[in-house]
């Protein structure tokens, strides 16, 4: 089995629509595809009704997430949820929160751009963004298309909008325990998303991903592209010891980035039991 557990579509900031990603991961060979668009449920319907469409629908199984945004001792990290009841109350309201600070927040960070002499507007940023939940990497986008910067990942540098970058404006962020917490209430399984990515910024200490693992977080993305295979094999030793769930995920964007749907997968037995333990949603496979 292909399984990948970590993607976006233009729910949120990738290029492909729910719908194309469904059908994009089939014709990737695919068995398995988790949707975690960031701090949005937003493509789940038209991600489903997708499923039904392909030519073999039975072969596909979708996952429903979220990428959820948190922070914990100022330093920015993800958590991906999955398989929770999207319309619990309490993980909503906080979803909301953070989505609705997304506006604001770049608009922030494209009236420093403008300070800093880049021509971007806000008009431009919004146009890319479309329907989906604004963030760094459609600001991102606007500098490529302004010829600022080559790709969307040489604007995530201090110079530019990494975290504490020239141009970067924090938002409202979960406090990672309470994200955890507001998951497991609401039915999910979570994931620390990419905790050894050094080049996106500060990284949380391992020894507060323990404290995490006490308080009921359930794995960590150990394969991903932006770990390094002596980070990999650290991030592996760590989850054996502290008894998580290694994933393995492609982190895909669409034409965004580089990164092909399937570029890191995860084992079946580690698939498997997240979907033993979620309780608040199943995957979904069209037969």
């Amino acid at each position: 089995m292909r399984i990948d557990l970590h993607t976006h579509s233009t729910a949120s900031d990738g290029t492909d629509s729910p719908a194309d990603l469904v059908r994009n991961a089939a014709v990737a060979g695919l068995d398995v595809v988790a949707l975690t668009d960031h701090d949005t449920v937003g493509g789940y319907a038209e991600a489903t009704a997708a499923l039904a469409g392909l030519e073999a629908p039975g072969d596909l199984t979708l996952v429903t997430g979220a990428e959820l945004s948190c922070r914990i001792d100022g330093i920015s990290m993800h958590m991906l949820a999955y398989l929770f009841d999207p319309a619990e109350p309490e993980l909503y309201r906080e979803r909301e929160l953070v989505r609705d600070d997304r506006v604001p927040r770049a608009q922030g960070m494209v009236a420093k751009l403008r300070e800093l002499g880049v021509p971007i507007t806000w008009e431009q940023v919004a146009r890319i963004a479309g329907d989906g939940s604004v963030g760094r990497p459609h600001i991102a986008t606007a500098m490529v298309e302004l010829g600022v910067v080559d790709s969307v990942s040489d604007a995530f540098t201090e110079q530019w909008l990494a975290n504490d970058g020239r141009g970067y404006v924090p938002k409202h962020e979960l406090d990672p325990f309470d994200a955890v917490r507001l998951v497991k209430g609401a039915g999910g399984v979570t994931v620390f998303a990419h905790p050894g990515a050094h080049k996106r910024g500060e990284t949380v200490p391992e020894a507060v991903i323990a404290e995490l693992s006490a308080a009921g977080l359930d794995g960590i993305e150990v394969d991903h592209v932006d770990h390094d295979d002596a980070t990999r094999a650290r991030l592996r030793a760590f989850a054996a010891e502290h008894d998580l769930l290694a994933t393995g995920s492609s982190d895909y964007h669409g034409d965004r980035k580089t990164v092909r749907l399937g570029a890191c997968v995860t084992d079946p037995e580690v698939y498997r039991e997240i979907a033993r333990r979620a309780t608040g949603a199943v995957p979904i496979s069209a037969v």
